[in-house]
């Protein structure tokens, strides 16, 4: 902690903000000898305890009875641009301010010590019993470097246990190895690639964008394959070149492997890495080196949108559709949206890069907002993927399986050629729905109103909103029957028991997010996907998002209709979203691809648009839709869900806050009603929908709304969602 002062006035005041959910600033005396500016990031009383805040403005009084901050902590400051963020998503979200500032503020507490990584180095005699693979080990490691054992058991070809043996035996010997750079420079001019004519457009432009060191946005769509990164990697270099840093936003951290390759080949070196998987001093460090502007170029998830960067040049969002940018706990804000607002206030070029635009950014690009980038083919000449529908109507699978005949003989074929096949199905598990066949009882969530997903691999029911976990019992818990539970519907883990049963000899996967080993599970196996060790991949959405597969030929879609008729208003433009991404797949490499989607409903204005390969055709159908409606982009819509431990709680502050809604002309409120998840995590929900046309303030009226309803009492709480992208 620093207490140097330069130019403080004794008994001068601060207002502090604190990153809690409060919505106010509190005021300080700031002590004699020491000098505050707003950003500071000081330690200040707050009740019987100590705790971290930001000086957010000078005070206009002298101290008196005030307490004082303790002292100014060594960390970053807070510049102008980073507490106007925050001030306005605070605004725009209805969000505490010291809720968003708990976004941007890393807490010294929170960063435990950096895990040291070991290396190994030959240093001492040959053991007294050698082995081929001993002789072997010790060969590699000829020199004396200090080698970590991973790469040397890979380089050697034997396994960690040789490597383990040979340090017992005072052969090798294990020390510290060189801490990992986290902010290498990367060089502009490394490995400049080879563009299309259409690359070379697109990447001029964005290139321009960020030379001018001004503010604009640019959507760049371009179909699967077509090579988006490599076009908006021009603009990061020219970021570079200017010593100005540049931040790449990905929906999901499962993406990075194959992107950090792609970068380090584009540039030398990798990206400084930001998501909750870097912890310890490696996050501090990161940290230091992005408010420094050391690091030049950093990736991450939403969370990276709140760091201090001394010099921001450049903001791309990856995949800008994905619903994964919005946050839906907590401060509700959605990360795409809340990246223009950060480029504006940093005077930023954005790029929101897309094979599948999300409406909104197509209407802003539609009346001029946005600027618009096409890349309308794959790059090198590869075609796009054929399509077509299997109607499960006529040519359905036999009683008991989910693979129709035609896209079973697809994949045989596919077999016999030596090519992979991608079989899709967005549910995890085995079965979404248990029942007993005598009695008809079904599992449920004791904590949330939805069914209990069968899990075979684990052995147990599942919810997948609260995680409660149970374990599937040999009788019935309500007839006590034995043998009479069933599961109902297909999972990923299902469809992996028929394939393993069609098809006894293909080297199968199955990619889901909720298998044991996490993130780095993940990107393993998508990388052993990529360089073709497996024949057929049975995924979720996650392999729908950015993966370059290019022994993948063929894709599977085994049903096609899951999602369309949900009540969302978004719910045709996600269908079309993730069905083209996921076809996407298939010939990325030199063969060229077809996909086959199994349906009830080929007539579907969403599948034939799919079909047709125009997207324009769904584009254009979807936007007149929303329009005619009010919907967004062309209305606005709020979410308050009130919640509460009874049902009682809930619907009765619910109703009373709906007696003071007052309405004004242009404004409708709809409910309350019950959420269709009526129970999450052991509370009651109740909901309230405002919509309105884009000429009202809505944060105004929602604000005033709140002020004069009434206030929660006991259990019930009131969220607010602006802009919800679920409603649930």
């Amino acid at each position: 902690m620093s207490e140097q002062s330069d130019s403080a006035r004794e008994g001068g005041t601060v207002e502090v903000l604190i990153p809690l959910g409060l919505d106010q600033v509190y005021s300080y005396a700031a002590p004699a000898g020491l000098a505050l500016k707003p950003g500071d990031v000081v330690q200040v009383p707050l009740g019987p305890r100590q705790t971290i805040g930001v000086v957010w403005a000078q005070g206009s009084g002298r101290g008196g009875n005030l307490k004082s901050v303790t002292g100014r902590l060594d960390m970053a400051p807070l510049d102008a641009a980073l507490r106007e963020l925050i001030d306005w998503v605070a605004w725009y979200t209805l969000a505490p301010k010291g809720s968003v500032l708990a976004l941007a503020l890393r807490r010294p507490s929170e960063d435990a010590p950096e895990r040291p990584r070991l290396g190994v180095r030959l240093a001492g005699p040959p053991p007294a019993r050698m082995t081929p693979a001993r002789a072997r080990a010790i060969a590699a490691a000829e020199g004396g470097l200090l080698i970590a054992k991973p790469a040397l058991a890979e380089a050697a070809s034997v396994s960690g246990a040789v490597i383990d043996a040979l340090v017992d035996a005072g052969t090798f010997t294990v020390a510290a190895m060189p801490r990992e750079a986290v902010a290498a420079a990367p060089d502009p001019d490394h490995a400049r690639p080879v563009l299309s004519d259409a690359q070379n457009a697109a990447a001029a432009a964005l290139a321009d964008g960020v030379r001018a060191g001004a503010f604009g946005v640019t959507l760049l769509e371009g179909v699967t394959g077509s090579g988006k990164t490599e076009v908006y990697f021009e603009a990061v270099a020219q970021a570079i070149r200017q010593g100005r840093q540049s931040l790449i936003l990905m929906p999901e951290i499962a993406l990075t492997a194959q992107f950090i390759d792609r970068f380090e080949t584009r540039f030398g070196v990798a990206p400084g890495l930001w998501h909750s998987g870097v912890g310890g001093r490696r996050r501090e460090r990161l940290h230091a080196a992005i408010a420094s502007g050391e690091a030049l170029v950093v990736a991450g998830a939403r969370s990276a949108l709140f760091l201090p960067y001394k010099a921001l040049g450049l903001i791309v969002v990856d995949e800008e559709h994905e619903g994964a940018y919005k946050q839906e706990d907590g401060v509700a804000y959605h990360a795409r949206d809340m990246a223009v607002v950060r480029g504006r206030v940093e005077r930023a070029a954005v790029v929101l890069a897309s094979a599948t635009p999300s409406l909104e950014s197509r209407v802003n690009a539609g009346r001029g907002r946005y600027a618009h980038l096409r890349l309308p083919e794959r790059f090198g000449g590869r075609r796009l993927p054929l399509l077509g529908l299997v109607d499960l109507r006529r040519d359905g699978p036999a009683r008991g399986r989910w693979l129709a005949p035609a896209l079973v003989e697809a994949v045989r074929a596919n077999l016999d050629a030596g090519e992979q096949s991608l079989l899709f199905l967005n549910r995890r598990g085995y079965a979404p729905l248990t029942l007993c066949r005598d009695c008809g009882h079904r599992f449920q969530c004791p904590n949330c109103a939805a069914w209990l997903v069968d899990h075979r691999f684990r052995r147990a029911l599942v919810c997948h909103h609260c995680g409660h976990v149970e374990r599937r019992p040999p009788e019935c818990p309500s007839c006590h029957a034995p043998e009479s539970l069933t599961a109902c519907g297909p999972g990923v883990e299902r469809l992996a028991e028929e394939v393993a049963t069609l098809f006894p000899q293909a080297r199968t996967i199955v990619l889901s997010s909720d298998f044991p080993g996490g993130t780095e599970r993940l990107k393993t196996e998508l990388m052993a996907v990529a360089n073709g060790e497996f024949d057929i991949v049975i995924g979720t959405q996650l392999v729908a998002k950015g993966h370059n597969f290019p022994g993948m030929t063929l894709v599977g879609v085994i049903d096609a209709d899951l999602g369309l008729s949900s009540g969302d208003p978004r719910a045709a433009e996600r269908t079309f979203q993730v069905l083209r991404q996921v076809t996407g797949r298939a010939g990325r490499g030199e063969r060229p691809g077809r996909a086959l989607l199994q349906t009830r409903d080929p007539a579907h204005p969403v599948l034939r648009a799919l079909i047709s390969g125009d997207p324009e055709r769904f584009y254009e159908a979807e936007t007149a839709a929303r329009e005619a409606a009010g919907l967004p982009p062309f209305g606005r819509l709020a979410g308050l869900i009130v919640s509460a431990r009874h049902a009682a709680e809930a619907q009765t502050h619910a109703r009373a806050l709906a007696r003071c809604a007052q309405a004004p002309d242009g404004v409708a409120v709809l409910g309350p009603a019950e959420a269709p998840l009526a129970l999450l995590r052991g509370r009651h929900r109740v909901r309230l929908i405002v919509r309105t046309g884009r000429d009202v303030d809505l944060q105004d009226y929602l604000r005033a709304w709140l002020g004069r309803g009434p206030k929660p009492k006991g259990s019930v709480r009131v969220a607010v969602d602006v802009d919800p992208q679920s409603f649930l």
